[in-house]
């Protein structure tokens, strides 16, 4: 019989055991861990928009508005694929559409590339989500208990770890 004092060991929580069964189990932890937080943030983003008062934008509409709308100063599109890390720049192309449609974007041409200026709309509704995300995930985070530099900390080791899938990336297009 077993020790009822004795918890038994729960193995890493993964969400696919056969990629967990490697050399480092940890990385499939990982994986899962960003999944969930991936979704987490799309729903919280969006959610945050509805609240802010523009209900139905994608998560990739909320992030680009936010860029946008970053330093007061218009955005390639290259720009944009740059700092969030898209390859397909279709998807910024209608996204950005979409917010132009809303009135929260424009767009002009400066030379042969497209940028992309917040607007007064759009930056009042940048606004708003401000107050709302203060309101409601500020003060929640901060009750987690993580100081400010585990926090800075984890997102430095997020970036450098999306560096190792990017480098994997690029070698499995060779093979």
């Amino acid at each position: 019989m077993s020790d009822p004092a004795r918890k038994p060991r729960v193995g890493p929580v993964v969400s696919s055991a056969h990629l967990a069964a490697s050399g480092l189990p940890e990385l499939s932890e990982v994986e899962y861990a960003l999944t969930m937080a991936n979704h987490a943030f799309h729903r919280w983003i969006t959610r945050c928009m509805d609240a802010a008062g523009a209900p139905g934008m994608a998560p990739l509409e909320v992030l680009i508005l936010h860029l946008v709308n970053h330093r007061d100063r218009p955005k390639t599109l290259a720009d944009i694929r740059l700092v969030l890390h898209i390859e397909d720049a279709h998807l910024v192309s209608y996204a950005v559409r979409k917010l132009a449609e809303r009135a929260l974007v424009t767009t002009a041409r400066k030379g042969k590339e497209k940028t992309v200026a917040i607007t007064p709309e759009g930056t009042a509704l940048c606004a708003r989500y401000a107050e709302v995300r203060e309101a409601l995930l500020v003060e929640l985070a901060q009750e987690t208990g993580f100081a400010p530099e585990e926090m800075s900390r984890l997102a430095a080791l997020l970036r450098a770890i999306s560096g190792s899938y990017d480098h994997a990336a690029r070698a499995a297009t060779t093979l």
